[in-house]
């Protein structure tokens, strides 16, 4: 078969819908400055589906440091990959005030959070090594774990006993391979909300020879009594090993970094193919980074406004009769019962006659039969923003429950 024959019969199971779903579920553009509201096919929406969790991305001092690093360096410095000519003294300086704040004595700079984590698990395990990963690890995670050629074993999600077991399996298998176990998890769960039962894995040190690794994408920033992260929020800072964050959520800018013991992010630095064949980050982002930074630790206002949002938004949908699901962070996620059809149609109706842009989730990535609208939360948004999503909800339950979205249709024009 041409492989090009494959791929017209095998669209994949997002792609399959393309013809569509393209522009307006998929590939949709929001237009205007980065905030909760901006344009959507020409018309104003509130909108619950940007991870710009403190409200950094049009903040007037990093606009300004973005663009006076932009001025004064342009977009290619420095040039090349950091191992060989592409390293500044402002790289290490983020790197050094990213270690800090998570409470690790070194970090390293990532290009992006998604290859970041991929290259992690690489560079860290060999074909003796076994991995012990959570059941609804991040996709980075899981094609990481596909690169990893020696044995891996997965766990129910947040299931610590599941977890046991797993470490039991592994430990026996390490005894004849001599390997070690990394144990894998999320420090927020970005589809459901929860948090990693990080302490509990930290427990289980205690009866298993292992290092933990978490992926704290959506907990850097936003978890904690100062923003570290979920290990600061659940006290077990030293319990991580090896704490992976990026940039894209909390900061709104691009990137990522790894932080742990100096010899193992010196290992990681210079072993990870990633980052030693890949160009630098451009100075004007990591100048930018400096300041998110500094904004992200010296004003504690941008985590509690967002948590009154979150919270304001998450009580009204839960005393309205919604299912939030096992959410303990700001991720909000609200779950319907619904076929694909009955989603599309509350959806573009949410869009079209009630001005509300979220994200849709349905099969396969949860099980059929259900709906997923995803909400975000930020310290930009407010309290009416709030109480016109809480309104609109009401409705389009009422007319999903009545059978309103079996019956119309809805096309995108």
């Amino acid at each position: 078969m041409d492989i090009f024959d494959k791929i017209a019969k095998h669209m994949g199971p997002i792609g399959q819908h393309q013809k569509w779903s393209h522009g307006y579920f998929s590939f949709p553009k929001l237009e205007g400055e980065i905030a909760p509201h901006m344009n959507f096919r020409g018309k104003e929406h509130l909108v619950w589906s940007l991870n710009n969790y403190l409200g950094l991305a049009n903040h007037p001092e990093v606009r300004k440091a973005d663009e006076e690093a932009a001025a004064q360096f342009g977009m290619a410095y420095p040039m090349g990959a950091r191992m060989m000519s592409g390293n500044s003294k402002y790289h290490e300086q983020l790197e050094q005030e990213l270690a800090a704040f998570v409470g690790k004595p070194d970090a390293f700079l990532l290009n992006y959070g998604y290859q970041g984590m991929v290259s992690i698990i690489d560079t860290l395990v060999d074909r003796n090594d076994v991995v012990v990963y959570d059941g609804e690890s991040h996709a980075c995670i899981i094609d990481g774990l596909r690169l990893h050629m020696g044995k891996r074993f997965v766990y129910k999600h947040n299931d610590i006993e599941s977890a046991r077991k797993q470490l039991e399996r592994a430990a026996k298998l390490v005894e004849t391979t001599g390997g070690g176990i990394l144990v894998i998890t999320e420090g927020v769960f970005g589809m459901s909300g929860a948090q990693g039962k990080l302490k509990e894995l930290v427990a289980l040190k205690s009866e298993f020879n292992f290092r933990l690794l978490i992926d704290d994408a959506h907990g850097f920033g936003t978890m904690g009594k100062t923003g570290a992260g979920t290990h600061e929020a659940q006290d077990c800072i030293d319990g991580v090993d090896v704490y992976f964050g990026t940039f894209a959520k909390s900061m709104a800018g691009i990137g990522a970094f790894v932080a742990s013991s100096e010899e193992v992010t010196n290992f990681l630095r210079y072993n990870m193919r990633s980052q030693t064949f890949a160009k630098a980050l451009p100075m004007p982002m990591v100048i930018g980074l400096i300041k998110r930074l500094e904004l992200l630790k010296s004003k504690p206002e941008l985590r509690e406004k967002l948590w009154d949002i979150a919270t304001s938004l998450q009580e009204g949908l839960r005393e309205r009769g919604f299912d939030l699901g096992v959410t303990n962070t700001m991720v909000t996620p609200v779950f319907l019962k619904g076929e694909l059809l009955e989603a599309t149609a509350l959806t573009m109706d949410l869009r079209e006659n009630y001005g509300i842009f979220c994200s849709i989730v349905v099969y396969p990535v949860i099980p059929k039969g259900m709906i997923e609208l995803r909400l975000i939360p930020t310290a930009v948004h407010t309290r009416e923003d709030v109480q016109r999503t809480l309104d609109a909800f009401s409705e389009v339950s009422a007319k999903l429950q009545s059978g309103y979205y079996r019956e119309n249709k809805f096309a995108v024009a």
